[in-house]
């Protein structure tokens, strides 16, 4: 079994389009840039989200093609937020946790789109997209709304829904054959494992 996957992996990078490879290495950059919180990882995410919608409708990802276009919103929206800075020239948005009342809001927010989501795709499966794997596409892209509605406002907790993301992201890529893109959400996982670490750390300092 072990050797059949490391085959198959290999088999997958071999056959990687330029286009996924576009995709991956911006995508990285992009949570690199959001790591760092540099503003740099607005411009680098909406190339990322660009190529993914269209690798998303190609292989039946109807979830994942629509937190794209989701990502593609967000992106404009937290390049204008995080640009944004006061009379003294400095910024408006800072690191912050999120408060009982927002957890229970993303918590609300993240379980009326994976409902949403769910049914959705079910019904496509159905109708015209039998490729599709409803609980977990809905799953790996509610938690990725949820994320990048957090990451805009620079809220700690936004790690926690990426990281959720990527766990789900992997298998559900693998099985479609985007070997690349597997090994593109590994990276993810551990670059937002990382971003949590870094982000709890400012939070806590910007309250001292």
């Amino acid at each position: 079994m072990a050797l059949s996957i490391f085959d198959l992996f290999f088999a997958g990078l071999t056959t990687t389009s330029w286009p996924e490879y576009v995709a991956v290495f911006s995508g990285i950059a992009s949570v690199w840039y959001s790591k760092k919180e540099n503003i740099l990882v607005y411009p680098t995410g909406l190339l990322n989200t660009v190529i993914y919608i269209w690798l998303s409708f190609k292989y039946h990802l109807l979830g994942e093609a629509t937190v794209n276009l989701y990502y593609s919103a967000m992106n404009i929206y937290g390049w204008y937020l995080w640009s944004r800075k006061n009379h003294q020239d400095q910024k408006v948005l800072s690191i912050r946790f999120s408060s009982r009342k927002e957890w229970m809001q993303q918590l609300l927010f993240f379980g009326g789109m994976y409902i949403s989501i769910f049914f959705a795709l079910s019904y496509a499966r159905q109708a015209f997209a039998a490729g599709a794997i409803p609980w977990a596409d809905a799953l790996a892209s509610a938690s990725a709304f949820t994320g990048m509605w957090l990451m805009a406002r620079k809220k700690v907790e936004s790690w926690y829904w990426w990281i959720i993301t990527n766990i789900c992201g992997m298998p559900l890529y693998f099985v479609k054959g985007l070997v690349f893109t597997t090994v593109y959400y590994f990276v993810l996982l551990i670059l937002a494992v990382g971003g949590l670490i870094e982000w709890r750390r400012k939070a806590v300092l910007s309250k001292v």
